[in-house]
């Protein structure tokens, strides 16, 4: 075990401590963020480099028939790959034109790394270029989904990364708001129709639904983030000139609330009409929350590290809820992005980083909480020793932003206590 206790820095302004920890994790690795990115960007095919594991991995996350014929695959890597006796790099052309051949709708392929790509040094960057120059009605791009490199979220960061390099330029200094991260279409619905009622835009989203409504970028474009887990992908952005709008995250009524507040007063949008806009859809979503704060209010929730979406949903389950944070877990914590989530969680409230799962599951154990938020690895062996826990991949693939699906985020985490509440009593 290695575990460090560090201060928060200042600028989160909150006084919790920081248990670091390395060691095992008990996390998917970036493959899977192929689950929701292949339904959202409707016209491209992610290609993973890897395994007959990784194959059978994404097969088990998506659920697909063996009849469906969804937009990614896997270039599995033989042992004669493995072992040198074949050119990896041939096979990869041949399996990428495959694809194309077949799925001529296709106008972006995605070269997705995996362990064992990485394990005999497949240059993938080099190969995407290879193939768009071979392919040039395709964008051909790469990035890194290995375990290795990346956990569960992170591959949706890696992606979209990918693309900031192919976004066009401003052709303006005009402002222009962003919104990166991906969302279900029928939360961006609702957030569209806010921003346009509000007067905010243009506005776009980054990743869109085509891959050829690449958004602009330059010094006008003020970005908000709908993820916590998009560190590099800012990071692009802002090399690109873009500028982060400091906000909470949108769950809940309060966070949804206040990341709208936060993009209308740097558009200027007057108080009282911001008020008018988001009146009805705040007193529908306090309302939806409402049903569900008896059953929540006072519980214990832990959360173990996964999807790093941990802080966010915790602050949220704390102010509107009153549920009681015992340890929140994170696999990384990126306190400038969540400068606005740290300061409104309690001083009591354990914050993790990182993990060492046996640790962790010592500290839980202790704890007996009402509820725990976990992967599905640790989810069964919890259960069995009385606790209850709610998995922490529905979390990633159930629309839960904005004010209309507060409802729903409630829901996910009452569930699990009625049941229990239900099974005592049968």
């Amino acid at each position: 075990m290695t575990a460090e206790l560090a201060s928060t820095p200042a600028e989160s302004d909150c006084t919790t401590d920081i248990l670091r920890e390395r060691g095992q994790r008990e996390v998917f690795c970036g493959l899977t963020g192929i689950v929701w990115l292949h339904r959202k960007i409707q016209d491209a095919f992610f290609l993973i480099v890897g395994s007959r594991t990784c194959a059978h991995l994404m097969q088990s996350a998506a659920g697909v028939m063996i009849f469906a014929e969804p937009r990614f695959a896997t270039a599995v890597i033989e042992d004669r790959d493995l072992a040198g006796m074949a050119d990896a790099n041939e096979e990869l052309d041949r399996v990428a034109g495959q694809v194309l051949a077949r799925r001529p709708d296709i106008k972006t392929l995605f070269l997705v790394g995996s362990c064992p790509s990485e394990v005999i040094k497949l240059d993938l960057s080099r190969a995407a270029e290879r193939l768009g120059k071979t392919h040039p009605h395709v964008r051909v791009l790469n990035y890194s989904g290995s375990g290795i490199e990346t956990t569960f979220t992170e591959g949706e960061d890696f992606c979209l990364e990918a693309i900031v390099p192919e976004l066009p330029e401003s052709s303006t200094d005009n402002r222009s708001l962003m919104v990166v991260g991906a969302l279900a279409d029928v939360v961006e619905d609702q957030f569209v129709r806010l921003f346009d009622a509000l007067g905010i835009g243009p506005v776009h989203f980054l990743p869109a639904r085509n891959s050829e409504d690449l958004p602009p970028v330059g010094p006008g474009t003020r970005y908000l983030l709908a993820q916590p887990f998009l560190g590099k992908t800012a990071a692009a952005l802002e090399g690109r000139g873009a500028t982060r709008i400091s906000a909470p995250f949108p769950f809940g009524a309060e966070g949804t609330e206040s990341w709208l507040r936060a993009a209308a007063d740097t558009f200027g949008v007057d108080a009282d009409h911001f008020e008018s806009v988001i009146a009805a859809p705040r007193a529908r979503a306090k309302k939806a929350l409402e049903h569900y704060r008896d059953a929540l209010s006072g519980k214990r929730i832990f959360f173990f590290p996964d999807s790093q979406l941990e802080i966010p949903l915790a602050r949220m389950l704390h102010t509107e809820l009153g549920m009681e944070l015992l340890e929140v877990g994170s696999p990384y914590i990126h306190r400038s992005h969540l400068d606005c989530e740290l300061p409104q969680l309690p001083a009591s409230t354990q914050l993790s980083e990182g993990q060492h799962v046996d640790t962790q599951l010592d500290r839980c154990r202790a704890a007996r909480p009402d509820l725990t938020v976990c992967g599905l690895g640790l989810a069964n062996p919890l259960e069995a020793e009385g606790l209850s826990t709610k998995w922490a991949i529905e979390l990633v693939f159930t629309p839960i932003h904005g004010f209309e699906q507060a409802g729903d985020l409630a829901e996910l985490f009452a569930r699990p206590l009625r049941r229990r509440d239900v099974l005592r009593v049968s």
